[in-house]
């Protein structure tokens, strides 16, 4: 009897997925989850500001930061919201073909940074820093390593929605998977603003 209230009330077929709130449950489930994470990051940077200038014997921040490299590869995650942008448009429009390039586009983009961070990385260790030198360097790589595991994440779903749209799995009407992803990948982007402005350039 409900049921038929509901359909002669016009309901869409999709309101079995919305909450009371009128948001669709598996958004609200998404946006329940990056609240958690913005606790989890948050005590990651507060932790890292606390112990930023505890180096012992090690390298300072002044001694291996470089802000010019870095700010490139920020540069190129940011752009990747763009694509991802493009990529949700592009399957609101039915446009396969563009959404797996748009797709492509953002995990390749993503790859390059953590190709970049890795490299970084590196280099820190050349210069003497690791995760066991200092209280410094155990805050940054915890933060930044943390961090860029939440970019790999997000790569594999770009690549996991890339691989349903070339199968014909993921028509027009699934946009809201896409949709998820954005916001995951949106966060991720965020979320390095932040740390690069707290981590690279507070005085």
């Amino acid at each position: 009897m409900h049921d038929a209230a509901i359909t002669e009330a016009g309901a869409h077929p999709d309101d079995a997925h919305v909450t009371y709130t009128g948001l669709d449950n598996v958004k609200m489930a998404m946006w329940a989850f990056l609240g958690s994470e913005c606790l989890f990051f948050g005590a990651l940077i507060s932790a890292h500001l606390l112990y930023r200038n505890r180096t012992g014997d090690g390298p300072t921040r002044h001694d291996v930061y470089d802000i010019p490299y870095t700010s490139v590869s920020s540069f190129v995650l940011l752009m990747s919201s763009l694509t991802m942008v493009l990529a949700l448009a592009a399957i609101q429009r039915g446009d396969q073909r563009r959404l797996r390039i748009w797709l492509m586009a953002t995990a390749l983009l993503g790859a390059s940074f953590i190709g970049g961070q890795f490299f970084e990385f590196t280099e820190f260790v050349h210069s003497g820093l690791t995760i066991q030198t200092s209280p410094f360097g155990s805050s940054f790589f915890v933060l930044t390593g943390f961090h860029g595991a939440h970019v790999t994440i997000g790569i594999l779903m770009l690549l996991s929605m890339y691989t349903l749209s070339r199968l014909g799995k993921l028509p027009s009407t699934d946009a809201s998977k896409v949709e998820m992803v954005g916001l995951y990948w949106h966060f991720v982007d965020i979320v390095w603003i932040v740390i690069f402005t707290v981590v690279y350039l507070f005085p």
